[in-house]
């Protein structure tokens, strides 16, 4: 998830092992401004896991006007890439508008969530730490955990790769340690699920 431009269907069609359906159209609105075209329904790929496991990857339109998109995918989801533009006005403002709309769906179901940050280069002077302040402060009700954030460069294999091996760690974290006396030690911490 995350707004228009972020980065979201670039990712995926960089990692994927098959073709991706994607369901972009022209853009006709504002984000005509931005892009060309926007995804309108969801984009699909695969990555193959080692012992024939697969990763399917979903990526949700940006634009409000679709979140219906957004009820159907984080329903089903078991981990949250939420990908921010850091080259937005206010990519802060951004990532509290997409937590409001994740933890308003998931209602109080939890689920992984990992903060991918992209276009940094464009803005060099803008510390990623703002995105880890403001967690801090605004907490997330939809994991168990604050979500990590990691600088991701959607047109880089290995960018990419490492932001789905963090995704995928905490749900592993989450199946492992959801319930259990290191859950309650990891949490009285303050290092684990709380």
């Amino acid at each position: 998830m995350g707004p228009v431009g972020a980065g979201k269907t670039k990712a995926i069609h960089t990692i994927s092992d098959i073709e991706v359906v994607n369901t972009d159209a022209r853009a006709t609105d504002e984000t005509q401004l931005i892009k060309s075209s926007t995804t309108v329904s969801m984009d699909v790929g695969t990555l193959q896991l080692a012992g024939n496991d697969k990763l399917r990857l979903y990526g949700a339109p940006g634009q409000e006007r679709f979140d219906f998109m957004w009820d159907i995918l984080l329903t089903q989801s078991r981990g949250v890439i939420l990908t921010l533009n850091h080259n937005r006005p206010d990519p802060v403002a951004d990532l509290n508008q997409y937590l409001h709309a994740i933890e308003e769906r998931m209602l109080r179901r939890k689920v992984p969530i990992v903060i991918a940050v992209t276009h940094v280069d464009l803005q060099p002077d803008r510390p990623l730490s703002i995105y880890s302040k403001y967690l801090q402060h605004r907490g997330c009700t939809a994991s168990e955990i604050l979500p990590p954030v990691l600088e991701m460069d959607a047109r880089d294999k290995k960018h990419v790769r490492a932001t789905l091996i963090a995704i995928t760690a905490l749900l592993e974290m989450a199946e492992r340690f959801s319930t259990g006396p290191t859950c309650h030690r990891l949490r009285a911490s303050g290092r684990g699920p709380r």
